[in-house]
């Protein structure tokens, strides 16, 4: 309704962006966020989701760009960082998705998605301490969230013991 009445309010079509990618309806998605960014070159989040729908879509290279153009828009925006993250784990970067994961972190302290990210990285780089703790933090933020625990006894069923408590 509010497209129809302003048809130039970037918002508006951001909105329907998510309410279309939680229907599951990605290309519509994909066009709303599109259109968000015609009306509104500068609208971060719109360049953020529209990332994430690319990375759906498996069009990764896209993904990246677009996840870039939201943190250069507005470098604060810590979703943005971590869904940069996800495309870099895809990308097989996993040492850039490691930085991107921590400034997530950096501007958004409690980002408990952020932090269980970061421990499903550091796991694949070997730093399963460091991965360990991760997870650990994670819970610590949000202990209502079920796959913290999963990513927990997975690391820990699938680890070495020696490999952890190292200090």
């Amino acid at each position: 309704k509010a497209i129809e009445i302003k048809p130039d309010f970037a918002e508006a079509h951001s909105n329907l962006g998510i309410t279309l990618s939680d229907l599951g309806n990605l290309q519509e998605a994909e066009l709303s966020y599109r259109k968000a960014i015609e009306i509104k070159p500068d609208f971060a989040e719109a360049h953020s989701n529209l990332g994430i729908i690319l990375k759906d879509h498996g069009k990764l290279e896209e993904a990246d760009i677009s996840l870039r153009k939201a943190i250069e828009v507005n470098p604060d925006l810590a979703e943005a960082y971590s869904n940069l993250g996800s495309i870099l784990i895809d990308l097989g970067k996993l040492t850039e998705a490691e930085l991107s994961t921590r400034k997530a972190i950096e501007i958004k302290p409690d980002y408990a998605e952020a932090y269980s990210k970061l421990g499903n990285i550091l796991k694949d780089l070997g730093k399963l301490q460091e991965a360990l703790d991760s997870y650990l933090k994670a819970i610590d933020i949000n202990p209502t969230l079920s796959h913290f625990y999963t990513s927990i006894t997975t690391l820990l069923k699938d680890s070495d013991p020696s490999q952890l408590n190292k200090s």
